[in-house]
């Protein structure tokens, strides 16, 4: 499984769809004070060679959450040093899951 780093994309997302954290959950990543909320799987971000770069999550920070354009935080489960909180799941996320 490749790893992504924060400010080197990999070109494929590193977790399968299911194993990743529902969103509301609350991380800590390696080397970083802040924590960050998951808003968001498998973003998809335009590189200026034109090739796309799939991350794991979009994440804000917390407590502050989205406050302008460009707070978003694209990341990979491998650079998680910390689960903090893990978001809701229910039935309705398990068929969500189960669809992708």
């Amino acid at each position: 499984m490749r790893q992504c780093i924060l400010k080197g994309p990999c070109r494929g997302n590193t977790m399968k769809f299911e194993e990743l954290l529902p969103v509301g959950s609350v991380v800590r990543l390696k080397g970083a004070k802040k924590k960050i909320v998951i808003m968001g799987f498998m973003p998809v971000k335009h590189l200026a060679d034109g090739s796309d770069a799939i991350y794991d999550y979009l994440g804000v920070p917390y407590p502050e959450g989205f406050m302008q354009q460009d707070s978003g935080l694209l990341f990979s489960h491998g650079k998680i040093d910390e689960i903090v909180f893990t978001g809701y799941t229910n039935k309705e996320r398990d068929l969500f899951v189960s669809t992708i």
